[in-house]
């Protein structure tokens, strides 16, 4: 073989080598991982108080390659959303799975804690930033109807919604906003809500490709009402971010 031919055939190779490279980051960015799939999947449940399919859901999650800590924080960041009860029987659920696996021997991951907070830290300040940051604004929202009608529930927001639990830093707002759409997608009444946390998510980085991909999922995974109203959510988020 020629000098020539074979330097034709290794810049070949590398060229196609490359390209599926590339192929494959397209269509990882295009989708959920099976870790963020498990997220949303678990948060659903959850917030519909659907234990008998929450419980494989977990499991599943930890299959994936989610630690023990990452699912309680998932659980624990429901209350915020679904109400203490909700939160408390899915970790009640977590705590049975962890039992059964054990007793199965499968070790799974316990995972990093969460970093301490500043004990000096301004809660209500941190939090009016994190919103901001998650909203898409330069500053904090203020003024709306509700927070004139309840400031107090305003302040809840910021200091515990996103300082409290926003703050610790075991999951990433990817994960957290895929908690929080996966909850609301399940529960009735809160299409506004569920609106505004697809507009975040695209905020803190997730594509339109995987928002459909969320989609998907949902009408899959959680059923096929639920899918429909996260499909109806999000083409109406899309086509508003068009006209801007």
């Amino acid at each position: 073989m020629s000098k020539l031919r074979w330097l034709f055939l290794l810049v070949t190779s590398v060229f196609t080598l490359c390209m599926g490279v590339q192929a494959m980051a397209q269509t990882t960015a295009a989708s959920l991982s099976e870790k963020q799939k498990s997220i949303a999947v678990i948060a659903a449940f959850t917030a519909s108080g659907d234990l008998d399919r929450l419980k494989p859901a977990l499991s599943a999650g930890l299959d994936a390659g989610l630690t023990v800590n990452e699912i309680k924080e998932v659980l624990v960041q429901m209350y915020a959303y679904t109400g203490f009860p909700r939160s408390l029987n899915g970790l009640n659920s977590f705590a049975g799975v962890l039992h059964d696996r054990k007793a199965r021997g499968i070790k799974d991951e316990e995972g990093r804690e969460a970093s301490p907070l500043p004990k000096d830290m301004d809660k209500n300040a941190y939090g009016a930033k994190v919103r901001a940051q998650l909203t898409g604004r330069e500053s904090d929202m203020s003024g709306l109807p509700w927070q004139v009608f309840s400031p107090t529930i305003d302040a809840f927001l910021k200091e515990h919604l996103f300082a409290d639990i926003f703050a610790r830093d075991v999951l990433d707002y990817k994960s957290r906003e895929l908690a929080t759409i996966g909850a609301l997608v399940a529960m009735r009444g809160t299409l506004p809500q569920l609106q505004s946390h697809l507009g975040i998510s695209l905020n803190v980085g997730l594509t339109p490709l995987q928002l459909q991909d969320f989609v998907n999922l949902v009408a899959t995974q959680v059923g096929p009402p639920e899918g429909a109203n996260a499909k109806e959510a999000l083409a109406a988020v899309l086509k508003l971010r068009e006209q801007k």
